[in-house]
């Protein structure tokens, strides 16, 4: 292209985060490139100025589950600790596209989950006179008033799984998770934090029992604290340190379907047959599925388990008989002994962990960098993840969402 015809420099895409080479030394090095890695760094610089942070990934930005979820947000747990931090969550999402400056495509369309049997009403109401007592906002709906509300959906009583009835939190939805990724690394760049990519952490640097670095495939760096948010492979990390942490990983099939017109508004998800679909503003469904049951760091989708969700979907949604599956994939669910998630140190000082975030950890985005920051900063845990220590596994305080999350991890 001649200088003449070259575009104005002012018309190109202005980058989002620069592209550092890493520094010999940070106050913090948070390892894992995904939303919480990244909303933990912003919430370092904006909440409490601490800005010589560097997130490094072993690829690049939003790699891993951030980009291979399915973008539920939701705050209508069972209990009151999961409730609490999930209900902060939503409320930062609820002003997330100011604070950020980013459109996020987040849409409060609302999150229905069905009930299936007699448990399933009970489980149901349950849980919405406990979301009525601690915040979240919920309701129950009769199949007309489910119909009424999603057309589409099948209510009649002479399906293997009638719908008996649902929950709504009306102010659930999705948001567009790359563009939440980009909004926290474009805020915390602009802070003065150092998103280092295609940076593998190999190994930490101990000593006297302390973490004082790591070692990366870009050298070594030296910090204060080592933060790790990387999902699954949060135990892998760990064990560099000696740490062995209680969290199984596994795949989480997906998948998103040809493009549409717009027929589906809410959020729809069944425990009980485990499908969860909603569509996106360019028309895909996007639809979630059960995990393998095997332990696994594999991203590709199983037929077996996407026969399955098809199979329950087309009885939830006739209308969809003819849709052509453009891809699958999975994700790497961290599953805790209680289906909760672990946020704080690990009694190897300087190093803090947060992961076993199961099924919920895009929702939890906002809230975990945010009690995730605060812990790191002051050396102390916030009262929204003080429940969820690493110690509850000795303890027994545990926060068991086994079922009671509303789906089963």
């Amino acid at each position: 292209m001649s200088p003449a015809s070259a575009e104005p420099e002012s018309t190109l895409p202005r980058r989002l985060w620069r592209s550092p080479d890493p520094r010999s030394a940070y106050d913090v090095v948070i390892v894992g490139a995904g939303g919480h890695g990244l909303a933990t760094a912003y919430y370092l610089a904006r909440n409490h100025g601490i800005t010589n942070v560097a997130v490094l990934d072993r690829g690049w930005l939003g790699l891993g589950n951030m980009g291979r979820n399915t973008t539920v947000i939701r705050s209508n747990y069972l209990w009151d600790d999961s409730a609490a931090i999930y209900e902060f969550s939503l409320k930062l999402w609820e002003g997330l596209q100011e604070e950020l400056d980013a459109d996020l495509l987040f849409s409060q369309r609302g999150v229905i989950n069905l009930a299936h049997s007699l448990h399933d009403v009970r489980e149901g109401m349950r849980r919405i006179g406990a979301n009525r007592v601690n915040g979240p906002d919920a309701e129950w709906l009769t199949p007309s008033d489910l119909k009424e509300l999603c057309p589409i959906i099948n209510v009649s009583p002479d399906v293997r799984y009638p719908i008996l009835g649902a929950t709504l939190q009306r102010r659930g939805g999705i948001a567009r998770h790359d563009r939440v990724a980009w909004g926290y690394a474009h805020g915390a760049d602009a802070l003065g934090v150092d998103i280092i990519q295609d940076c593998e952490v190999t190994g930490l640097e101990m000593l006297g029992g302390r973490v004082v670095g790591v070692r990366t495939s870009r050298g070594p760096i030296a910090a204060g604290s080592v933060a790790l948010a990387a999902a699954g492979h949060t135990t892998v990390l760990a064990e560099m340190a000696g740490l062995r942490l209680p969290i199984q990983s596994y795949p989480l099939q997906a998948l998103v379907s040809e493009l549409m017109e717009p027929v589906l508004g809410q959020v729809i998800m069944s425990g009980a047959v485990h499908v969860y679909v909603s569509q996106a503003e360019k028309g895909e469904l996007v639809m979630g599925a059960g995990r393998d049951t095997y332990n696994s760091y594999a991203q590709r989708g199983s037929v077996n388990i996407i026969e399955r969700q098809m199979s329950a979907a087309l009885q939830l949604f006739p209308i969809f008989n003819r849709v052509h599956v453009l891809r699958t994939w999975a994700g790497i669910v961290d599953v805790s002994p209680d289906a909760s998630p672990i946020i704080g140190p690990t009694g190897v000082p300087n190093l803090y962990v947060n992961c076993g975030w199961g099924t919920g950890g895009f929702k939890a985005t906002p809230a975990s960098g945010w009690v995730y920051a605060h812990t790191i900063a002051t050396g102390a845990p916030h009262e929204l993840n003080a429940p969820f220590s690493l110690e509850r596994f000795t303890t027994g305080l545990l926060v068991d969402e086994h079922g009671a999350a509303g789906v089963a991890h």
